[in-house]
């Protein structure tokens, strides 16, 4: 188990109040662990937008089944992508429409790329990049 390492911050009282408020609202279990997360979350983030650290993400698309060769497509980019597919779900929604997951391992900007290229193809509906990273302890 990591060593935990103890230190002070000082806040003014309104902003101390929204943080308690956030954490029972959230669910949290003390301050310290909402705090955890959002330093987690801003290392995520600041690894993404480097744009040259690999990375994890999961792209959610909902798209038309009936569009001419959209699926070939969205296969296509998939076997000519630049980044490492881990796995991919296709669930039919109904008639219409179908929803895929994909998950990613990669460079930011590959991933990046390689979302962009998805999202805009027509009869593509939905699309949402997911950004995630194996964070520090």
């Amino acid at each position: 188990m990591d060593k935990i390492i103890r230190f002070t911050i000082s806040l003014p009282e309104p902003l101390l109040d929204e943080l308690d408020k956030k954490v029972t609202e959230q669910g949290y279990v003390s301050r310290s662990e909402f705090i955890r997360d959002l330093i987690r979350e801003k290392m995520i983030k600041d690894e993404w937008e480097g744009g040259y650290d690999e990375v994890i993400g999961v792209l959610t698309i909902v798209y038309t089944h009936h569009q001419n060769d959209l699926v070939q497509k969205i296969t296509d980019i998939q076997h000519d992508a630049n980044v490492h597919i881990m796995c991919t779900t296709h669930v039919h929604v109904n008639h219409e429409n179908c929803l895929e997951t994909i998950m990613l391992n990669g460079l930011a900007d590959d991933i990046v790329n390689f979302s962009q290229k998805i999202s805009g193809l027509k009869g593509v509906k939905f699309a949402r990049l997911v950004k995630a990273a194996v964070p520090v302890s």
